[in-house]
């Protein structure tokens, strides 16, 4: 009789623990699963479409982009499910180990197992696969920072125990991923940081002080970086036209891209750009590609596309159960955000340019 209610009691806690899990992905947000589905297709149109020629020259076959980025999206597609039927509330438990894990990948960058392509080395590498660490060391600043800062409310107010921690994590994560060398990703972690902890409460003196500093940073780029590879980076933005065969060559072809499309674009699959002009048009001016085959008009439904999917995520962190998940989907929001806005900045010579994709569109992995 005991071993009967025992195994009945069994029976309904994984029954529980089922439903628990259907809960879970039923009650995820529904608009923001369209709009990131509408943009992931978007983006296989687009990959498909910039890399057509690219992939012919080097490939033999237009449809090498297309099929590994079809790949990707499944295998991103799995990971989306299996992370929607696991409780926020397990990243919490987690969070301390992962600040650890991102450490601990960045530093193997600089072992045999780095990988370096173009004289970057931003690739772990184990047999066929790749993975890069710049890429998991921002879902690991997000966790940490949002676990230690929701922990106990309070400690943003501390210099000592809250902003000190928080900010040497960004810094050790930012200075490890400049080393690579991967500016872009850099500041996109440090951004993200300081922004959840802003969100957190940060006191406004730390803020005018973190603008004063970046402020003075700017200014000084011109004398700190001069004879350096980040001072040509640099110069190479302002004025790309002044060398453009040379460090400005990139910009140059992605601005006349953006030019030659004007307000309705030549048309899908008309660009002139991505015919070898454009260096891999597939992946970090893949912006440029669309401005071209769509035009002005195509890039600003894009971007209003994004802003709605950044408008569902700031209603899922709104309406959080606890602090820790409020912390948890602005750093994801956030992310996502400057990631776009960056992406947006280099296309337009806005900045130099930097190896950063355009989230949910651009060719790889990383950004599925």
């Amino acid at each position: 009789m005991e071993h009967t209610q025992e195994t009945q009691t069994t029976t309904e806690s994984k029954r529980q623990v089922t439903l628990n899990k259907k809960s879970r992905l039923g009650a995820g947000d529904f608009p923001l699963m369209i709009i990131t589905l509408i943009l992931v297709v978007f983006g296989v149109i687009m990959v498909f479409s910039s890399s057509y020629y690219d992939s012919i020259s080097r490939n033999y076959t237009p449809y090498h982009f297309l099929v590994r980025q079809i790949i990707w999206v499944c295998g991103g597609s799995l990971f989306f499910f299996v992370g929607a039927m696991v409780d926020y509330r397990f990243w919490r438990k987690v969070a301390p180990w992962a600040a650890i894990l991102g450490l601990v990948l960045l530093c193997l960058l600089f072992t045999p197992m780095g990988h370096s392509i173009n004289n970057a080395t931003r690739w772990l590498k184990v047999g066929p696969v790749t993975v890069m660490p710049g890429e998991i060391a921002k879902l690991c600043a997000i966790m940490f920072t949002a676990w230690y800062l929701s922990e106990k409310p309070n400690r943003i107010r501390s210099l000592l125990y809250g902003v000190i921690p928080v900010v040497a994590l960004g810094g050790i994560y930012g200075v490890l991923i400049i080393k690579q060398p991967n500016m872009s990703t850099a500041i996109t972690v440090v951004g993200i940081v300081g922004c959840i902890m802003i969100v957190a409460g940060l006191q406004k003196r730390y803020i005018m002080l973190a603008v004063g500093a970046i402020v003075a940073f700017v200014f000084s780029l011109n004398t700190v970086l001069r004879g350096t590879y980040w001072y040509d980076r640099f110069a190479s933005f302002q004025d790309p036209f002044a060398d453009p065969l040379g460090d400005g060559y990139q910009v140059v072809q992605s601005l006349l891209g953006i030019g030659s499309g004007g307000l309705f674009g030549v048309g899908l699959g008309k660009s002139v750009q991505k015919s070898l002009y454009l260096p891999e048009p597939q992946n970090d001016f893949i912006l440029a590609i669309i401005g071209e085959e769509l035009g002005f008009v195509g890039i600003m439904i894009l971007m209003l596309v994004y802003a709605a999917f950044i408008w569902r995520g700031v209603h899922i962190a709104l309406n959080a159960r606890d602090q820790f998940g409020l912390l948890l989907a602005s750093g994801v929001v956030l992310m996502e955000g400057i990631q776009v806005l960056l992406n947006l900045a280099v296309l337009t010579s806005s900045m130099p340019p930097k190896g950063i994709n355009l989230p949910l569109i651009s060719y790889g992995g990383n950004g599925i």
